[in-house]
């Protein structure tokens, strides 16, 4: 317990100075987010992976919280595409690079002993689309980094219940250095989490839940993993729903997210955080509650429920409109140029 509190400190003050410190090499190499008017620097997803990969990894080499042998292989495939998301935000890598990356990874760390072939299949599918889903969220400050630390949270809590230390442990690191990254992403964001962040806190907080989860009954292990990724599941489902009710391509970016659609209806950046926050949140508490046996499964027919009840209201919202590729790109790059010079001078 005493290991735990101190190696989550330690990953929220190195992500918060790593971030801070990524910053300007971000802004010079051009890794930036283009998606916004203003240039922000992809330095929050390199950041995280480096926290709790040498905060998790070190305690686990000096014996103080051994992670366990698939423990240790999925943060070493975490870190694996938390790299590839970093090329995909260097060189714009196509879209299926990075799902096909965790499509692998995600078959080599999924625990087949317990969960068998049948269901490794559906696991290794849920973690891709999970990874997927956090990816899309990383589109407004602070919102990737706030749900996915509530979310580390909760599968840390569940690792515990089940004295499962070493799950606990990285994935309270991982909550611990999305908390520190936060510090520069809340609205205005100096820094961004990138698909490198985002790629990697998804996966790693998705292959943890199936480890607590493996060897359970697949109709409860599938509500309580719905329930603890209920905001992304939300989002995830939203976009491709209205994708395909407007016949848009699902592999083309467009302003169609929970984040952009709450903003559309006047709630301000910080509020739709605070607001996906809480449901993340929620829906966390409900997942934790039914797999320590609080309460009955059939509390997750609930957040389904409500899921179900914002993705039917907001689908056919009108959308914010779309920069052209050509004057957002000018935009950010005038902007990288302003920073820079602020920085030299």
């Amino acid at each position: 317990m005493l290991y735990g509190i101190a190696a989550a400190a330690t990953a929220l003050l190195l992500s918060a100075l790593l971030t801070e410190a990524l910053r300007v090499p971000a802004l010079r190499l051009g890794i930036l987010d283009r998606r916004r008017r203003l240039a922000v620097p992809l330095s929050g997803g390199t950041a995280v992976v480096l926290a709790t990969g040498l905060v998790a990894g070190l305690g686990d080499r000096a014996g103080l919280a051994p992670l366990g042998t698939g423990i240790g292989r999925l943060l070493t495939a975490g870190a694996w595409i938390g790299v590839l998301g970093l090329a995909a935000d260097v060189w714009r890598l196509r879209w299926w690079i990075p799902l096909t990356a965790t499509a692998v990874a995600a078959a080599l760390v999924v625990p087949y002993a317990e969960t068998g072939v049948v269901r490794g299949v559906l696991a290794v599918g849920w973690i891709v689309a999970v990874t997927a889903a956090f990816r899309g969220l990383d589109h407004a400050d602070g919102l990737a980094g706030t749900v996915g630390a509530v979310t580390a949270f909760g599968v840390a809590a569940c690792a515990a219940a089940e004295l499962m230390d070493g799950i606990a442990v990285l994935t309270g690191v991982l909550a611990a250095a999305l908390a520190g990254f936060l510090l520069h992403n809340w609205h205005p964001a100096r820094a961004g989490l990138g698909s490198g962040g985002s790629l990697f806190a998804g996966f790693v907080v998705a292959s943890a839940a199936v480890f607590v989860r493996a060897g359970q009954g697949t109709a409860a292990g599938a509500g309580v993993l719905f329930a603890l990724t209920a905001v992304a599941c939300a989002d995830a489902v939203l976009v491709v729903l209205a994708r395909r009710l407007s016949r848009w391509p699902l592999t083309r970016g467009r302003p169609d997210h929970l984040g952009h659609r709450l903003r559309r209806l006047g709630l301000a950046p910080r509020a739709v955080t605070v607001l996906l926050g809480g449901g993340a949140l929620g829906g966390v508490l409900v997942g934790v509650a039914v797999h320590t046996g609080r309460v009955s499964g059939g509390a997750v027919v609930w957040v389904a429920a409500v899921v179900m009840v914002v993705v039917l209201a907001l689908v056919r919202l009108p959308l914010t409109p779309v920069f052209r590729p050509r004057q957002r790109s000018s935009e950010a790059s005038s902007q990288v140029t302003r920073q820079l010079r602020v920085r030299s001078g």
